[in-house]
């Protein structure tokens, strides 16, 4: 009977892959993995649970595909990720940047969390979760490491250029939620709305029309679409959210393995008011999916720098067990049928920040950064 749940097991993956259709021609393949199974069986030194190989060999197959955005996530893990897209969690308040995959920066913490009241600063490296060195692990790791039940204890170590020195934080976990839309107006000038969205969530698009309900938008004389920093998120609701700023009509071409072409449309709630977009290097994804829409369907004007360039859809599978699968199953071209993988889009005006400055997000004073201000001299123009 020892063997029973290795050859359950087995039998099951071998039944896969042949459905699957490759299996005369990866006989040898398949051959060696049953050898290593019989090995580990045999002779390895520990007894491993039949959970463990299969989750070992389903993430070392994603893996092998070389790609970032594809991922096996374990039953913990995509319970974390659906939190994340339904914008709650238990954990600190981190985001972490996109911009060098290498190192785990802090992009900004959440207003109102653990992360910003024990002072976590935007460029803060982190080097430790807990015992876990931090330098050796990927984002998603870490992630998963910093989150946790709410009234748990996690100790960060950052190292912080300013000072040249690490600085350790111990932080107690909350639940986080967090709001994905920022609607105000501008200070200095109360006839322009500013709207800063800071991912796509599933809620965005219906916090988005709540925030302008609320405001009046009516009221304003144009908006300025704050983008930057913003990872992307949820594609429906990036399409939802465009459906504001651009006429109906397409959004986003999605093209998939066997050049299948899906078209999603704006749902006709167009505002129809001047409006200026501000990107950067960081706006990622479902973020360029609405800066895409806006300028190819010129509705509003690009200002800042070129976007990351993220121009590909993953779709999540789940699997048994809590389990699942994301894969990249597809690309999205913009309205003008624009492939920007690993291109970004061109803002219209290009406008860098200064070495040192950060960028005003949700300004509460008119003390705006480079971008913001000349987001707002092109926006007066439109308006005059």
């Amino acid at each position: 009977m020892k063997n029973l749940g290795w050859v359950v097991a087995v039998i099951s993956i071998l039944f896969t892959i042949i459905v699957g259709g490759f299996a005369l021609a990866n006989l040898e393949n398949v051959g060696r993995m049953l050898r290593v199974v019989y090995l580990i069986e045999n002779d390895y030194l520990d007894e491993v649970p039949v959970s463990t190989l299969i989750d070992g060999a389903t993430e070392g197959i994603v893996n092998s595909l070389g790609d970032p955005y594809s991922k096996y996530m374990d039953a913990e893990e995509n319970r974390e990720f659906t939190q994340q897209i339904e914008g709650r969690f238990g954990g600190v308040g981190i985001i972490l940047s996109l911009k060098d995959p290498s190192k785990l920066v802090v992009l900004r913490p959440i207003k109102d969390t653990p992360a910003a009241r024990a002072g976590l600063q935007t460029g803060d490296v982190i080097v430790k979760i807990d015992d876990v060195d931090a330098t050796a692990i990927d984002s998603d790791k870490a992630v998963s490491l910093m989150r946790g039940e709410p009234g748990t204890e996690v100790t960060l170590v950052v190292y912080r250029e300013s000072v040249g020195k690490n600085i350790t934080v111990s932080l107690t976990r909350e639940h986080i939620s967090v709001p994905t839309v920022e609607a105000l107006p501008l200070p200095g000038d109360p006839s322009i709305a500013y709207i800063g969205i800071s991912q796509f969530s599933t809620n965005t698009a219906n916090e988005l029309k709540e925030a302008f309900t609320s405001m009046e938008i009516s009221k304003y004389k144009g908006v300025i679409l704050d983008l930057r920093y913003n990872h992307g998120g949820e594609l429906e609701s990036a399409v939802g959210v465009t459906s504001y700023f651009v006429q109906p009509g397409p959004v986003v071409y999605i093209v998939d393995k066997q050049g299948n072409n899906y078209t999603m449309h704006s749902e006709g709630n167009y505002l129809g008011m001047p409006l200026v977009v501000l990107v950067n290097e960081e706006s990622a994804s479902a973020s360029e999916i609405v800066a895409g829409a806006i300028k190819d369907r010129g509705t509003g004007t690009l200002v800042g720098a070129k976007t990351f360039g993220k121009g590909i859809v993953q779709t999540i599978y789940q699997l048994d067990s809590g389990t699942s699968v994301k894969l990249t199953t597809a690309k999205y071209l913009t309205p003008n049928k624009v492939d920007i993988h690993k291109k970004g889009i061109e803002p219209d005006l290009e406008v860098k920040l200064n070495e040192g400055e950060e960028a005003t997000l949700s300004p509460v004073n008119t003390n705006f950064d480079t971008q913001l201000k000349e987001a707002v001299k092109v926006l007066q123009e439109k308006i005059q």
